[in-house]
């Protein structure tokens, strides 16, 4: 029984390893990125994460002010935006 099929018909592990194998060609050819680069990576990353969770803290005091409920919204959906911003980093580092 074989895994399943990649869209052009090609195995899934070898398209990987091509992937990989031209990523690391083009970074030997590039050589090791600078600190600014670095930098602002983490920047990036950095507020990829704060974003989501500022922006669903602050709609949650808001909710809760308008509907007097106390910390009903603001926990909720501070954890919803730390989880979306820690995916959206995720994917982020994936394509990177």
């Amino acid at each position: 029984m074989t895994g399943p099929e990649a869209p052009n018909g090609a195995d899934p592990l070898v398209t990987e390893v091509q992937r990989r194998g031209d990523r690391h060609r083009q970074a030997r050819l590039q050589g090791e990125p600078s600190v600014a680069r670095r930098l602002t990576q983490i920047g990036v990353l950095g507020w990829l994460v704060v974003v989501p969770s500022l922006a669903g803290m602050f709609v949650g005091r808001w909710l809760d002010r308008t509907f007097g409920s106390g910390l009903f919204w603001t926990a909720p959906l501070l954890l919803l935006g730390l989880v979306l911003g820690c995916w959206s980093a995720w994917k982020w580092m994936g394509r990177a």
